[in-house]
Protein backbone atom coordinates (compact mmCIF):
# COMPACT_ATOMS: atom_id res chain seq x y z
CA UNK A 1 0.00 0.00 0.00
CA UNK A 2 1.31 3.45 -0.44
CA UNK A 3 3.23 5.83 1.47
CA UNK A 4 2.05 9.40 3.25
CA UNK A 5 1.96 12.55 1.83
CA UNK A 6 1.25 16.03 2.83
CA UNK A 7 -1.01 18.17 0.01
CA UNK A 8 0.19 20.28 -2.09
CA UNK A 9 -2.39 23.58 -2.82
CA UNK A 10 -1.03 24.01 -6.29
CA UNK A 11 -0.42 19.80 -7.15
CA UNK A 12 -2.38 16.65 -6.69
CA UNK A 13 -1.42 14.24 -3.67
CA UNK A 14 -2.21 11.33 -2.53
CA UNK A 15 -1.50 9.35 0.50
CA UNK A 16 -1.79 6.14 2.35
CA UNK A 17 -5.46 4.55 1.63
CA UNK A 18 -5.26 4.39 -2.72
CA UNK A 19 -3.16 2.74 -4.73
CA UNK A 20 -0.18 4.66 -5.37
CA UNK A 21 0.95 7.56 -3.57
CA UNK A 22 1.49 10.90 -5.32
CA UNK A 23 4.00 13.00 -4.10
CA UNK A 24 4.87 16.67 -5.56
CA UNK A 25 8.50 16.95 -6.31
CA UNK A 26 10.22 20.08 -5.34
CA UNK A 27 11.43 20.80 -8.71
CA UNK A 28 9.67 21.07 -12.63
CA UNK A 29 5.65 20.45 -11.66
CA UNK A 30 6.56 16.73 -11.53
CA UNK A 31 4.95 14.34 -8.89
CA UNK A 32 6.60 10.89 -8.12
CA UNK A 33 3.93 8.15 -7.92
CA UNK A 34 5.03 4.64 -6.30
CA UNK A 35 3.97 1.91 -4.89
CA UNK A 36 4.82 -1.36 -3.24
CA UNK A 37 3.12 -4.84 -2.41
CA UNK A 38 4.36 -8.15 -1.83
CA UNK A 39 2.33 -11.87 -0.98
CA UNK A 40 2.86 -15.29 -0.33
CA UNK A 41 2.76 -18.03 -3.49
CA UNK A 42 -0.27 -19.05 -4.55
CA UNK A 43 0.15 -20.94 -7.18
CA UNK A 44 2.84 -24.00 -8.25
CA UNK A 45 4.80 -22.82 -10.63
CA UNK A 46 7.57 -19.93 -9.42
CA UNK A 47 8.25 -18.52 -12.99
CA UNK A 48 4.37 -17.65 -13.13
CA UNK A 49 4.44 -16.85 -9.56
CA UNK A 50 6.80 -13.90 -10.51
CA UNK A 51 5.20 -12.93 -13.31
CA UNK A 52 1.79 -12.58 -11.22
CA UNK A 53 3.70 -10.59 -8.42
CA UNK A 54 5.22 -8.23 -11.14
CA UNK A 55 2.18 -7.48 -12.94
CA UNK A 56 0.23 -7.25 -8.96
CA UNK A 57 2.74 -4.34 -8.47
CA UNK A 58 2.64 -2.37 -11.27
CA UNK A 59 -1.48 -2.68 -11.24
CA UNK A 60 -1.45 -0.07 -9.01
CA UNK A 61 0.30 2.48 -11.15
CA UNK A 62 -1.98 1.06 -14.15
CA UNK A 63 -5.06 2.03 -11.19
CA UNK A 64 -3.61 5.58 -12.20
CA UNK A 65 -3.76 5.32 -15.81
CA UNK A 66 -0.14 5.31 -15.49
CA UNK A 67 1.29 3.33 -18.60
CA UNK A 68 5.14 3.86 -17.63
CA UNK A 69 7.34 2.97 -14.72
CA UNK A 70 10.63 4.10 -14.14
CA UNK A 71 12.02 1.68 -12.37
CA UNK A 72 11.02 -1.42 -10.44
CA UNK A 73 12.91 -2.95 -7.70
CA UNK A 74 12.11 -6.81 -6.35
CA UNK A 75 11.78 -7.84 -2.87
CA UNK A 76 11.71 -11.78 -2.21
CA UNK A 77 12.04 -14.02 0.65
CA UNK A 78 13.44 -17.63 0.75
CA UNK A 79 12.12 -19.96 2.76
CA UNK A 80 14.56 -21.39 5.06
CA UNK A 81 12.48 -24.55 5.24
CA UNK A 82 13.43 -25.34 1.36
CA UNK A 83 16.41 -27.56 0.41
CA UNK A 84 19.70 -25.99 -1.38
CA UNK A 85 18.81 -27.50 -4.35
CA UNK A 86 15.09 -26.24 -3.96
CA UNK A 87 16.58 -22.78 -3.46
CA UNK A 88 18.54 -22.89 -6.75
CA UNK A 89 16.25 -23.86 -8.88
CA UNK A 90 13.16 -22.42 -7.45
CA UNK A 91 14.47 -18.47 -6.76
CA UNK A 92 15.76 -17.94 -9.86
CA UNK A 93 12.62 -18.97 -11.82
CA UNK A 94 10.58 -16.40 -9.55
CA UNK A 95 12.90 -13.39 -10.46
CA UNK A 96 13.07 -14.46 -14.42
CA UNK A 97 9.22 -14.19 -13.87
CA UNK A 98 9.45 -11.36 -11.97
CA UNK A 99 12.06 -9.22 -14.79
CA UNK A 100 10.08 -10.73 -17.63
CA UNK A 101 6.87 -9.10 -16.61
CA UNK A 102 8.71 -5.89 -15.45
CA UNK A 103 9.97 -5.81 -19.32
CA UNK A 104 7.18 -6.44 -20.82
CA UNK A 105 5.56 -3.61 -18.97
CA UNK A 106 8.74 -1.63 -20.83
CA UNK A 107 10.63 -0.78 -17.32
CA UNK A 108 13.57 -3.32 -15.48
CA UNK A 109 14.34 -4.06 -12.08
CA UNK A 110 17.76 -2.71 -10.84
CA UNK A 111 17.38 -4.25 -7.28
CA UNK A 112 15.78 -5.04 -4.55
CA UNK A 113 16.34 -7.14 -1.40
CA UNK A 114 16.36 -10.96 -0.57
CA UNK A 115 16.18 -12.60 2.87
CA UNK A 116 16.10 -16.10 4.39
CA UNK A 117 12.80 -15.94 6.28
CA UNK A 118 10.14 -19.06 7.51
CA UNK A 119 8.27 -18.75 4.12
CA UNK A 120 8.50 -17.27 0.58
CA UNK A 121 7.23 -14.27 0.06
CA UNK A 122 7.61 -11.88 -3.40
CA UNK A 123 6.71 -8.68 -4.36
CA UNK A 124 8.53 -5.37 -5.34
CA UNK A 125 8.08 -1.69 -5.86
CA UNK A 126 7.14 0.57 -8.69
CA UNK A 127 8.41 3.90 -9.50
CA UNK A 128 7.84 6.84 -11.73
CA UNK A 129 7.93 10.54 -12.12
CA UNK A 130 4.78 12.13 -14.31
CA UNK A 131 3.91 15.02 -15.44
CA UNK A 132 0.00 16.15 -14.01
CA UNK A 133 -1.13 14.73 -17.56
CA UNK A 134 0.21 11.42 -17.34
CA UNK A 135 -2.14 10.43 -14.05
CA UNK A 136 -5.58 10.12 -13.56
CA UNK A 137 -6.42 10.93 -9.42
CA UNK A 138 -8.87 8.80 -8.44
CA UNK A 139 -12.03 11.16 -7.00
CA UNK A 140 -13.68 13.03 -9.87
CA UNK A 141 -16.61 10.30 -10.54
CA UNK A 142 -19.90 11.97 -11.41
CA UNK A 143 -23.45 10.69 -11.22
CA UNK A 144 -24.49 8.77 -14.11
CA UNK A 145 -21.08 6.99 -14.80
CA UNK A 146 -20.65 3.78 -15.28
CA UNK A 147 -18.71 1.06 -13.56
CA UNK A 148 -16.30 -1.31 -15.80
CA UNK A 149 -13.87 -4.33 -14.88
CA UNK A 150 -11.24 -5.23 -16.62
CA UNK A 151 -10.34 -8.94 -15.49
CA UNK A 152 -13.16 -11.43 -14.38
CA UNK A 153 -13.34 -12.47 -10.72
CA UNK A 154 -12.87 -15.47 -8.87
CA UNK A 155 -8.65 -15.72 -8.60
CA UNK A 156 -8.86 -17.15 -4.94
CA UNK A 157 -11.72 -19.34 -5.11
CA UNK A 158 -9.93 -21.33 -8.55
CA UNK A 159 -6.72 -21.63 -6.31
CA UNK A 160 -8.29 -23.30 -3.58
CA UNK A 161 -10.11 -25.52 -5.63
CA UNK A 162 -7.12 -26.46 -7.15
CA UNK A 163 -5.28 -27.20 -3.94
CA UNK A 164 -8.49 -29.07 -3.04
CA UNK A 165 -8.05 -31.55 -5.73
CA UNK A 166 -5.42 -33.22 -3.20
CA UNK A 167 -7.90 -33.00 -0.18
CA UNK A 168 -10.53 -35.13 -0.10
CA UNK A 169 -12.34 -33.36 2.71
CA UNK A 170 -12.31 -30.37 0.75
CA UNK A 171 -13.31 -31.90 -2.36
CA UNK A 172 -16.19 -34.02 -1.19
CA UNK A 173 -17.81 -30.44 -0.32
CA UNK A 174 -17.46 -29.36 -3.79
CA UNK A 175 -17.25 -32.15 -6.35
CA UNK A 176 -21.02 -32.50 -7.11
CA UNK A 177 -21.30 -28.85 -8.69
CA UNK A 178 -17.64 -28.78 -10.48
CA UNK A 179 -15.45 -31.72 -12.37
CA UNK A 180 -11.48 -31.98 -12.10
CA UNK A 181 -11.09 -30.41 -15.47
CA UNK A 182 -13.39 -27.75 -14.82
CA UNK A 183 -11.34 -27.03 -12.08
CA UNK A 184 -7.91 -27.16 -13.86
CA UNK A 185 -8.95 -24.94 -16.62
CA UNK A 186 -10.17 -22.40 -14.07
CA UNK A 187 -6.90 -22.64 -12.23
CA UNK A 188 -5.03 -22.28 -15.72
CA UNK A 189 -7.31 -19.35 -16.32
CA UNK A 190 -6.89 -17.80 -13.19
CA UNK A 191 -2.93 -17.75 -13.49
CA UNK A 192 -2.90 -16.49 -16.73
CA UNK A 193 -5.69 -13.68 -15.70
CA UNK A 194 -3.34 -12.82 -12.58
CA UNK A 195 -0.20 -13.03 -14.89
CA UNK A 196 -1.63 -10.40 -17.55
CA UNK A 197 -0.42 -6.66 -17.07
CA UNK A 198 -3.74 -3.87 -16.71
CA UNK A 199 -1.30 -1.84 -18.91
CA UNK A 200 -3.74 -1.58 -21.63
CA UNK A 201 -6.72 -0.21 -20.02
CA UNK A 202 -4.45 2.02 -17.95
CA UNK A 203 -3.96 3.49 -21.48
CA UNK A 204 -7.70 3.42 -22.80
CA UNK A 205 -8.71 4.90 -19.64
CA UNK A 206 -6.90 8.34 -21.44
CA UNK A 207 -8.85 7.63 -24.29
CA UNK A 208 -11.56 7.11 -23.10
CA UNK A 209 -12.00 9.70 -19.97
CA UNK A 210 -11.81 8.15 -17.19
CA UNK A 211 -12.99 10.11 -14.22
CA UNK A 212 -11.56 7.25 -11.14
CA UNK A 213 -10.29 3.71 -10.91
CA UNK A 214 -8.74 1.41 -8.41
CA UNK A 215 -7.71 -2.52 -8.79
CA UNK A 216 -9.21 -5.56 -7.42
CA UNK A 217 -7.12 -7.18 -5.29
CA UNK A 218 -7.34 -8.21 -1.30
CA UNK A 219 -10.37 -6.75 -0.38
CA UNK A 220 -12.55 -7.79 -3.13
CA UNK A 221 -14.89 -5.97 -5.54
CA UNK A 222 -17.19 -4.68 -2.88
CA UNK A 223 -13.84 -3.49 -0.28
CA UNK A 224 -12.26 -1.93 -3.21
CA UNK A 225 -15.45 -0.40 -4.30
CA UNK A 226 -16.16 1.19 -1.20
CA UNK A 227 -12.56 2.48 -0.77
CA UNK A 228 -12.59 4.39 -4.00
CA UNK A 229 -16.00 5.69 -3.53
CA UNK A 230 -14.71 7.47 -0.33
CA UNK A 231 -11.83 8.88 -2.32
CA UNK A 232 -14.98 11.14 -4.67
CA UNK A 233 -15.03 14.29 -4.24
CA UNK A 234 -19.09 14.55 -5.60
CA UNK A 235 -20.99 12.75 -3.33
CA UNK A 236 -21.63 9.69 -5.36
CA UNK A 237 -22.12 6.12 -4.46
CA UNK A 238 -21.81 3.21 -6.80
CA UNK A 239 -23.64 0.15 -7.21
CA UNK A 240 -23.15 -2.96 -9.01
CA UNK A 241 -25.34 -5.40 -10.70
CA UNK A 242 -22.71 -7.40 -13.12
CA UNK A 243 -19.92 -9.96 -11.59
CA UNK A 244 -18.28 -11.42 -14.00
CA UNK A 245 -16.95 -14.70 -12.57
CA UNK A 246 -14.62 -17.47 -14.16
CA UNK A 247 -17.14 -20.17 -15.18
CA UNK A 248 -17.79 -22.77 -11.97
CA UNK A 249 -16.81 -20.27 -8.98
CA UNK A 250 -19.70 -18.27 -7.86
CA UNK A 251 -20.86 -22.63 -7.88
CA UNK A 252 -17.81 -23.22 -5.65
CA UNK A 253 -17.98 -20.57 -3.80
CA UNK A 254 -21.30 -21.65 -2.48
CA UNK A 255 -21.02 -24.83 -2.09
CA UNK A 256 -18.21 -24.67 0.12
CA UNK A 257 -19.66 -21.61 2.56
CA UNK A 258 -16.51 -19.77 2.17
CA UNK A 259 -14.77 -16.81 -0.04
CA UNK A 260 -18.29 -14.94 -0.27
CA UNK A 261 -17.81 -14.32 -4.20
CA UNK A 262 -21.19 -13.18 -4.35
CA UNK A 263 -21.23 -10.49 -1.77
CA UNK A 264 -17.97 -9.05 -3.27
CA UNK A 265 -15.66 -10.09 -0.83
CA UNK A 266 -13.46 -12.64 -2.04
CA UNK A 267 -9.93 -11.56 -2.31
CA UNK A 268 -8.05 -11.39 -5.93
CA UNK A 269 -5.11 -11.47 -6.50
CA UNK A 270 -3.66 -8.96 -9.57
CA UNK A 271 -7.30 -8.61 -10.43
CA UNK A 272 -8.42 -5.77 -12.87
CA UNK A 273 -9.10 -2.37 -12.91
CA UNK A 274 -12.28 -1.13 -11.97
CA UNK A 275 -13.01 2.18 -13.84
CA UNK A 276 -15.36 4.89 -13.24
CA UNK A 277 -16.15 6.15 -17.31
CA UNK A 278 -18.93 8.55 -18.91
CA UNK A 279 -21.55 6.43 -19.74
CA UNK A 280 -21.08 7.34 -23.49
CA UNK A 281 -18.04 6.10 -23.34
CA UNK A 282 -18.16 2.83 -21.59
CA UNK A 283 -19.44 0.08 -24.15
CA UNK A 284 -16.56 1.48 -26.71
CA UNK A 285 -14.24 1.16 -23.78
CA UNK A 286 -15.29 -2.66 -23.44
CA UNK A 287 -15.13 -3.30 -27.03
CA UNK A 288 -11.63 -1.42 -27.80
CA UNK A 289 -9.81 -4.02 -25.35
CA UNK A 290 -10.80 -6.90 -26.61
CA UNK A 291 -9.57 -5.25 -30.18
CA UNK A 292 -6.07 -7.96 -31.85
CA UNK A 293 -4.03 -4.99 -31.82
CA UNK A 294 -3.43 -5.35 -27.93
CA UNK A 295 -2.82 -8.63 -28.61
CA UNK A 296 -5.04 -11.51 -26.84
CA UNK A 297 -6.40 -12.11 -23.59
CA UNK A 298 -7.86 -8.46 -22.57
CA UNK A 299 -11.51 -8.41 -21.57
CA UNK A 300 -13.82 -6.06 -20.30
CA UNK A 301 -17.39 -5.75 -18.82
CA UNK A 302 -19.94 -3.43 -17.64
CA UNK A 303 -20.76 -3.82 -14.05
CA UNK A 304 -22.31 -1.24 -12.17
CA UNK A 305 -23.33 3.05 -12.07
CA UNK A 306 -22.51 5.76 -10.28
CA UNK A 307 -25.29 7.18 -8.52
CA UNK A 308 -25.97 10.05 -6.54
CA UNK A 309 -25.08 9.28 -2.68
CA UNK A 310 -23.13 9.26 0.43
CA UNK A 311 -19.31 8.25 -1.08
CA UNK A 312 -20.17 4.02 -0.10
CA UNK A 313 -20.52 1.31 -2.40
CA UNK A 314 -22.84 -1.82 -2.68
CA UNK A 315 -24.11 -5.13 -4.50
CA UNK A 316 -27.95 -5.37 -5.90
CA UNK A 317 -29.38 -8.52 -3.60
CA UNK A 318 -29.28 -10.22 -6.88
CA UNK A 319 -26.66 -9.52 -8.68
CA UNK A 320 -26.34 -11.07 -12.27
CA UNK A 321 -23.47 -13.44 -12.77
CA UNK A 322 -21.35 -13.49 -16.54
CA UNK A 323 -19.65 -17.16 -16.04
CA UNK A 324 -16.45 -16.12 -18.03
CA UNK A 325 -15.45 -19.33 -20.08
CA UNK A 326 -11.75 -20.37 -19.40
CA UNK A 327 -9.50 -20.56 -22.49
CA UNK A 328 -9.28 -24.24 -23.63
CA UNK A 329 -12.94 -24.95 -22.39
CA UNK A 330 -15.47 -25.61 -24.61
CA UNK A 331 -18.23 -27.73 -22.96
CA UNK A 332 -21.58 -26.38 -23.51
CA UNK A 333 -22.65 -27.02 -19.64
CA UNK A 334 -19.45 -24.05 -19.13
CA UNK A 335 -20.93 -21.52 -21.97
CA UNK A 336 -21.03 -17.71 -21.02
CA UNK A 337 -23.95 -15.68 -20.51
CA UNK A 338 -22.40 -13.22 -22.40
CA UNK A 339 -25.08 -11.81 -24.55
CA UNK A 340 -25.50 -8.58 -22.58
CA UNK A 341 -21.50 -8.67 -20.88
CA UNK A 342 -21.13 -4.81 -22.66
CA UNK A 343 -24.54 -3.32 -22.24
CA UNK A 344 -25.96 -1.20 -19.39
CA UNK A 345 -27.11 -2.85 -15.90
CA UNK A 346 -30.60 -2.78 -14.95
CA UNK A 347 -31.48 -1.49 -11.59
Amino acid sequence: MAAGAEPNPTFPALGIGMDSCVIPLRHGGLSLVQTTDFFYPLVEDPYMMGRIACANVLSDLYAMGITECDNMLMLLSVSQSMTEEEREKITPLMIKGFRDAAEEGGTAVTGGQTVVNPWIIVGGVATVVCQPNEFIMPDSAVVGDVLVLTKPLGTQVAVNAHQWLDNAERWNKINMVVSREEVELAYQEAMFNMATLNRTAAGLMHTFNAHAATDITGFGILGHSQNLAKQQRNEVSFVIHNLPIIAKMAAISKASGRFGLLQGTSAETSGGLLICLPREQAARFCSEIKSSKYGEGHQAWIVGIVEKGNRTARIIDKPRVIEVLPRGATAPALAPDSSNASSEPSS
